[in-house]
C-alpha cells in the first residue's frame, strides 16, 4: 500500500503536467528550465521559481531527484533558463549538501510557499549561466 508521500507525489505531478504546467508554459514572463529529455532526445520545458543571483540562477525542486526534469539533468546538465522573457544557456548542478529548506528562504516568497507544502524531496539546483 502506497504511503502518503508517495499518493502526496503522485497527485501533485499529475495535477502539474496535466494543467498547471500547459498553462504556464504559455505564460510570456514565466520561468522556464530547458532540459533535453534523456529518452526522447527532445526538449523538456518546466515551469518553476527561483532567482538570478550574479550569473547564477537557483531553484529549489520539490521533488528532488524524482523530478523528471533533475533525471534530465543528471544525463545531461547543458540547459537553458527562461528568465525575465530572455533565455540563457548554462550548466544546472544538482546540490544535495546544501540546505534547500534554507534556500527556498532566499528565493521568491509565493513560490517558494508552494514548493515547500507540496514538495516530497527538496533538492537544491544552481545552474551556472554562460558569459
Amino acid at each position: 500500500m502506497p504511503g502518503f508521500t508517495d499518493l502526496k507525489y503522485r497527485a501533485v505531478t499529475a495535477l502539474q503536467r496535466h494543467v498547471v504546467n500547459p498553462v504556464q508554459r504559455r505564460m510570456p514572463l514565466q520561468t522556464l528550465l530547458e532540459t533535453t529529455g534523456r529518452v526522447s532526445g527532445l526538449p523538456r520545458r518546466t515551469p518553476l521559481g527561483g532567482r538570478r543571483i550574479g550569473d547564477s540562477f537557483w531553484l529549489v525542486s520539490e521533488h528532488g531527484e524524482k523530478s523528471q526534469y533533475i533525471r534530465n539533468i543528471q544525463a545531461d546538465p547543458r540547459v537553458r533558463v527562461r528568465i525575465g522573457g530572455r533565455w540563457y544557456p548554462g550548466t544546472a548542478h544538482p546540490l544535495p549538501d546544501d540546505d534547500a529548506r534554507a534556500r527556498l528562504r532566499t528565493l521568491p516568497r509565493l513560490n517558494s510557499t508552494a514548493v515547500q507544502a507540496l514538495g516530497t524531496e527538496l533538492l537544491t539546483v544552481r545552474v551556472d549561466l554562460d558569459a
